[in-house]
């Protein structure tokens, strides 16, 4: 294993999760009953307090001073915040609080159960986190979260708790839905937000389960946008990169997995999936814990992908067919933007609409593309199964528009 970077998954005691290859999934074992609280050592008896010698004439000497009443008597700390100042700093703690107050009901607990892959072990259990979305008792969560699970219990923030079945999973954008069967007057769903007008630098907090540690706010900023990560392939099909993850250094560890990343406004923006980690909690069984770079799901694939899910049980994507590479100058004709066809899947998409290796794709329905994965996210935010879209691509020097019905992603 790289030890400057833990590229490896959270897994359970007993149980090996899939992971996203440029971090870690957050789901984790419930280290909530393994903490232990410190007693208090008792204090002794004070002893009886000693006789002090008759008070001095006080015509004769100078009489004391009277003692400081508790908190007073010290002179002011040099540093200390203007009171216009000070009120800033109230006022944001107060959006804070009232932010927790508002959206803690809103998310979950999701205990795991998996069933054990061989005789003689027990079934494992872990824990993440979910967030409701409306009052028909579906949550959005991570799919290595429920990934092989045999039983689910979602715990509210009151202390309610109901079995959940799933609804339905995508690997490739490592999202699931499951629900609840609850009454309405227990469902509080988010406000989902707009993961397209996001800007580095823009404060946001996370809400969730780190170590099954229930209830847990942290905050932070948009790190960056548009970072890519990749999930495994299969033989059937190539791995698959969502380009979209937002970056943040709200604190995210194991537990926070399927748990919400919200804007300031309340407004839910992202998943939180990943962490890029060098650190481990030597006393939590060695998990991977926050440096600061975690990765969300964006909102917008969450609520392209979770409507489907909800509708069918399946998410489908749309497929060109074709490996892209970015384009350089060497092999681009000059070119310094683009996706370079680098293979053409036989009978699929690309190779129908006769696109060649070595073809540059410049541009997808007139939105420049500057490299393979800008392809992909417009791809994937614009398009659905079955759409004819136009692709601009540079041949010999030459541009050209072609047409293109999109296929289907192999699953």
């Amino acid at each position: 294993m790289n030890h400057k970077r833990i590229i490896a998954t959270l897994g359970l005691s007993l149980l090996i999760l899939p992971s996203l290859a440029c971090g870690v999934s957050l789901r984790a074992p419930d280290f909530l009953n393994n903490i232990i609280a410190t007693p208090t050592a008792a204090r002794p008896a004070p002893s009886a307090a000693p006789q002090l010698p008759p008070a001095a004439d006080p015509a004769k000497s100078n009489p004391p001073a009277p003692a400081p009443a508790p908190g007073q008597g010290f002179a002011p700390t040099p540093t200390a915040i203007p009171d216009a100042e000070r009120g800033l700093l109230d006022q944001e703690e107060k959006v804070l609080i009232n932010l927790y107050q508002r959206l803690n009901p809103s998310v979950v607990f999701i205990q795991v159960t998996v069933a054990s892959t061989t005789r003689n072990t027990a079934p494992s259990s872990g824990s993440g986190s979910g967030f409701v979305i409306d009052k028909k008792g579906n949550i959005v969560t991570n799919n290595h979260v429920v990934a092989g699970a045999t039983q689910l219990n979602v715990r509210f923030a009151d202390g309610t708790i109901a079995k959940a079945k799933i609804v339905g999973t995508d690997t490739y954008a490592d999202l699931a839905v499951i629900k609840v069967d609850v009454p309405e007057s227990q469902l509080v769903p988010v406000e989902l937000g707009d993961s397209a007008t996001l800007k580095p630098g823009q404060k946001v907090l996370a809400l969730g389960n780190p170590f099954g540690l229930e209830g847990s706010m942290t905050t932070g900023i948009v790190s960056a946008i548009g970072r890519t990560l990749s999930e495994g392939g299969t033989a059937n099909s190539p791995g698959f990169s969502n380009p979209e993850i937002i970056q943040t250094d709200a604190a995210i560890n194991p537990g926070n997995s399927g748990g919400p990343l919200f804007d300031m406004r309340g407004r839910v923006i992202g998943v939180n999936s990943s962490i890029r980690t060098a650190n481990s909690t030597g006393g939590l069984g060695g998990q991977p814990s926050n440096s600061g770079v975690g990765f969300a799901v964006p909102v917008n694939t969450v609520k392209r992908v979770a409507t489907q899910l909800m509708e069918t049980g399946q998410a489908r994507y749309p497929y060109l067919g074709a490996s892209l590479g970015p384009v350089d100058a060497q092999v681009g004709d000059g070119l310094k933007q683009g996706a370079i066809v680098s293979n053409l899947v036989a009978g699929e998409a690309a190779e129908r609409a006769g696109l060649k290796v070595g073809d540059i794709i410049t541009a997808f329905n007139g939105q420049a593309i500057k490299d393979p994965d800008a392809l992909i996210g417009t791809m994937l935010s614009t398009a659905k199964v079955g759409d004819t879209i136009t692709l601009t691509i540079v041949r010999a020097g030459k541009a050209q528009d072609v047409k293109v019905t999109l296929g289907e992603r192999p699953r």
